[in-house]
């Protein structure tokens, strides 16, 4: 059977891998793994401008890996939960390997130590 009569749905990975085909957005799913952070505290960890991490964070909103929560005039940004199953389990398995990472972890509660976890309020 050729693979053109197949019906598997392609899309949501090929999306997916697309847009974490990037280090810059594979770094801010890193960071992501540990919880929900601040568009600033993306932008100090990473040493982003602004417009370049809200660029990244564009690509990844709109391929559906991110979800932004506007808290004021503050957004927040969080793994999105996935319902692609393949999407669900791939995303899991990045996560939970950069959860594993110590020094990232570290990393990210010494800048909100730093900046504290309200700085930009």
């Amino acid at each position: 059977m050729p693979l053109s009569a197949l019906k598997l749905n392609t899309k949501p990975a090929s999306r997916m891998f697309k847009a974490m085909g990037d280090e810059t957005r594979l770094r801010i799913v890193a960071l992501l793994s540990h919880g929900e952070l601040c568009v600033c505290h993306i932008e100090s960890a990473l040493k982003l401008s602004q417009p370049g991490a809200s660029r990244q964070l564009s690509v990844l909103r709109a391929a559906g890996i991110v979800e932004p929560r506007r808290e004021g005039s503050w957004v927040y940004y969080g793994l999105a939960p996935q319902a692609d199953a393949f999407c669900r389990a791939q995303l899991k398995s990045i996560a939970t390997s950069f959860a594993k990472e110590d020094q990232l972890r570290k990393e990210i509660h010494s800048m909100l130590k730093a900046r504290g976890p309200d700085a930009c309020k």
